[in-house]
Parts: C-alpha cells; sequence; structure tokens
C-alpha cells in the first residue's frame, strides 16, 4: 500500500517506520528541509529507543522515504495519514492551524478515492473542518475521511504501535473501515470501529483518565502523609480490587510530558466551550498546576530553607527513555530553586541535547550527563524522573560523613531503609 505520513515529529517518525517495515511503501513529509535531511542521513530529531535502527534499515531496504515534496508524496498515495502538531493556545483550545496547513497543501494533488487519516490529536468535528478545506483547494471531491487516534507512550513508543492494546477507527463507511483494517492487520490487534467523533472523544477520554489516577492517588499522597499511613501500601492494598488493580499509580509532582497537561486543558476547554464549566475536567488542571510549588515550599522546610543549598536534580526529561522536556517538572522546579538562592546541577542521562533553549533562560544551573558529578556536595539530590541509572545509583558512595544530606524521592523509587542507613534523611510522597 502506498502510504503518506504528514509530519515527521515524534508520532510521525514512529508511524512512518513502523507501517514501511510491513511492507508498505512509506513516504514521510514535512516542510522543514533540515528534519528532513537528517532523516535520510538516520539522524531521529529525539530519543525514542528502537526507532533509529528501524528508520535506518527500512531506508535501506527502499520501503520509506523523506521528503519536502507535497506533490511528489500525495500523488501516488492512497493513505494520506496526518501526524502534525496540535498544540494549545493560552486559553487551552487546541490549536489547528497546521492541520488546516496540511488540508490545504495535500488538496490539489490527493488522488481520487483516496483515505485522508487524521491521527493529530484533534476534537470532534475536525473532520468536517478538514474536508470543506481539501474540496475548496481540490480539483475533485472523491476522497474519503477517517481518525485513527494514536496511544503512543514517550520511551516505548516502537513497542506500543507493534503490540498495541487496540486500534481504534472512526469513520462513516465500510469501504473506509476495510482499507484501514488492512493496513493495521500485522498488528493483531482488536479493531474498535467507531464514529470519527467518537474516536476522537476516544483518545481525550483515555489521556484525561489516566491523569485523574495520577490527580487522585496525589491527593491520597497527601493525607497520607497527615495520618502516619504509607501511600505505597495503600496502592498495594487496593490494587487487588479487580476493578482497580495495582497498574498506573504513580504519586509524585504530578503528570506532565507533551500529551496529558495539553489534551486535558484541551478536552477542559472544549467543555467550557458547550457550556460545562465546573466539571472534573476543569479542575484537574489547577490541581496539578498548584503541586510543585506547593511542595517546593514543603521541602525547603524540611531542608532549612533553599538559599546557599547545593541541590542536585537528578531527571530532567519528563519520564524514563525520552529526551522530551515538554511539561517536566524540571523545568518548572529549576527555576523555582535558582530564585530561592540555590546552586542547581542537573543531570540526565538523555536530554541535554534537548537542554541548550532551557540553559538559555537558566544560565545559573550546571547541566551534565555524569550523575556522580551532579551529586558531589549536594546537600539535596531531589529524584524527579526514575531513570534506572538513577534509581540503581550506589548514594551511599557519595555520602559525606558528618554532613546534612537530603534525599528527596520524588517518585517512590529508593529503598527508604537503605537511604536512612547509609545516612541521608529520607523525603518521599505520601510516606
Amino acid at each position: 500500500m502506498n502510504v503518506c505520513v504528514i509530519g515527521t515529529g515524534f508520532v510521525g517518525v514512529v508511524s512512518a517506520a513502523v507501517f514501511s517495515s510491513f511492507g508498505n511503501s512509506v513516504t514521510g513529509l514535512d516542510i522543514d528541509p533540515a528534519k528532513i535531511e537528517k532523516l535520510k542521513e538516520g539522524i531521529v530529531p529525539f530519543y525514542e529507543p528502537g526507532l533509529k535502527h528501524l528508520l535506518i534499515e527500512q531506508q535501506s531496504h527502499g520501503t520509506l522515504r523523506f521528503t519536502t515534496d507535497y506533490k511528489d508524496a500525495i500523488s501516488n498515495a492512497e493513505v494520506i495519514i496526518v501526524a502534525v502538531g496540535t498544540p494549545s493556545s493560552k486559553e487551552g483550545k487546541v490549536e489547528l492551524k497546521y492541520v488546516h496547513s496540511a488540508a490545504q497543501s495535500l488538496a490539489p494533488f490527493i488522488q481520487k478515492g483516496a483515505i485522508i487519516v487524521i491521527k493529530s490529536t484533534v476534537p470532534p468535528g475536525t473532520l468536517d473542518t478538514f474536508q470543506k478545506i481539501v474540496e475548496q483547494y481540490s480539483s475533485h471531491i472523491d476522497f474519503h475521511m477517517a481518525s485513527v487516534p494514536e496511544f503512543l507512550r514517550e520511551g516505548t513508543a516502537v513497542e506500543d504501535i507493534l503490540h498495541p492494546d487496540r486500534v481504534v477507527i472512526g469513520a462513516s463507511e465500510e469501504i473506509i473501515f476495510d482499507k484501514l483494517i488492512t493496513l493495521h492487520a500485522p498488528l493483531n490487534a482488536p479493531v474498535v470501529k467507531l464514529s470519527p467523533e467518537s474516536a476522537q472523544m476516544s483518545k481525550y477520554a483515555a489521556n484525561a483518565y489516566l491523569a485523574t489516577r495520577i490527580t487522585f492517588i496525589n491527593q491520597l499522597a497527601d493525607l497520607c502523609e497527615h495520618n502516619g499511613a504509607d501511600i505505597k501500601d495503600v496502592i498495594h492494598a487496593m490494587g487487588f480490587d479487580k476493578r482497580i488493580g495495582h497498574h498506573y499509580w504513580y504519586p509524585g509532582l504530578g503528570y506532565g510530558g507533551s500529551c496529558f497537561p495539553k489534551d486535558v486543558k484541551e478536552l477542559a476547554a472544549y467543555s467550557r466551550s458547550v457550556g460545562l464549566n465546573d466539571n472534573l475536567l476543569n479542575h484537574l488542571d489547577r490541581f496539578n498546576e498548584e503541586r510543585i510549588p506547593k511542595f517546593l515550599k514543603k521541602y525547603g522546610e524540611t531542608v532549612g530553607g533553599w538559599k546557599g543549598k547545593k541541590v542536585a536534580i537528578l531527571g530532567l526529561a519528563f519520564k524514563p527513555h525520552t529526551d522530551d522536556m515538554r511539561d517536566a517538572p524540571s523545568i518548572k522546579v529549576i527555576p523555582w530553586l535558582l530564585e530561592q538562592g540555590a546552586t542547581v546541577t542537573g543531570f540526565d542521562p538523555k536530554s541535554l541535547e534537548a537542554v541548550p533553549y532551557f540553559i538559555k533562560q537558566h544560565p545559573h544551573a550546571t547541566y551534565t550527563d555524569d550523575l556522580s558529578a551532579a551529586v558531589k556536595d549536594a546537600d539535596v539530590m531531589m529524584i524527579l524522573i526514575e531513570w534506572p541509572e538513577i534509581i540503581k545509583y550506589d548514594f551511599s558512595m557519595v555520602r559525606i560523613k558528618n554532613k546534612k544530606q537530603w534525599i528527596i524521592d520524588t517518585r517512590n523509587q529508593l529503598d527508604q531503609q537503605v537511604i536512612i542507613a547509609a545516612g541521608y534523611d529520607y523525603v518521599g510522597v505520601g510516606r
């Protein structure tokens, strides 16, 4: 099958590489020449385990190529996958300018009977607008529309797309379902056939629910700190209820990354646009935004104030196995500590290439990919992200005798008793 993927960001590159590995002829399309040239050389603009090998392999097999030429990419495409960015506005509303631009650019070259698949996260009603734009700029209107949302997790995206829990296809014609089911058949995953509107809402609903779980367990953790309970024990006990489960309970500083904050904000803004101003969605974002400042003030009281303290921030990305710093705890924590007079060193094994723009804004902190250098002589070591390099590190090696030192474990990943035995003051979340 001839497939074009518009947009070579995280979702686009992963999708293009995997669909080409199934024997399809895939063209990745982007308006950024520098990005396209790097991809041709096998250089992935972000860190994602397993992706670089797949990218190079499929290009060498001739099943995957990249271009900036819309006519070249679109003219022979049976399926056109739109995977461009949909950022949020200051008000939280989804910004669709890149989606609409793609519609206008592809319209003159679309072939008869082609299926345009919106993979970008968009609100219900977007397909209608997209279709009208294509019809306005196309010489014919014999094409089809569908919504196939992605459910990829950064750090495990290749594994996620190869072994998905489900493939959600939103369409209104059987011919579209049949074609897209064939395209996704090698995944051997359950296919959920929905209307486009239900498919789009399913993506927002999944992310909003997961954000709700994180917010819920955070609030329970806050209660535990007032009554002697341990949130890890609470999670263990309630997880035996089959309706709840032990999975996906992450007490800490809140949710971050490129999806949860954006999608919650967008769904909340959408709810307000239809008159639902005081629902749960509108409170989730506020709870999450307030959490880091609240905890930093509390931690400051614990360590006797931040001024003059040497602080090691361990983990700059928003989660392990990615270099993505979008809405990562570090981009809020580091500036706050600097303003309080702390000396800050940030460590991350993969994010240093993504740090330069951040360094320009906060040049008074230092950054390293050497964990031992980061924690040397530190008064406070604050674990923000559970990279294996951090969790497996022997902190007893850098313990300074007769010096008061704290380890703040915002992910509850370290063995509390081991850290205390090494001579540190241990601070967890909800413990």
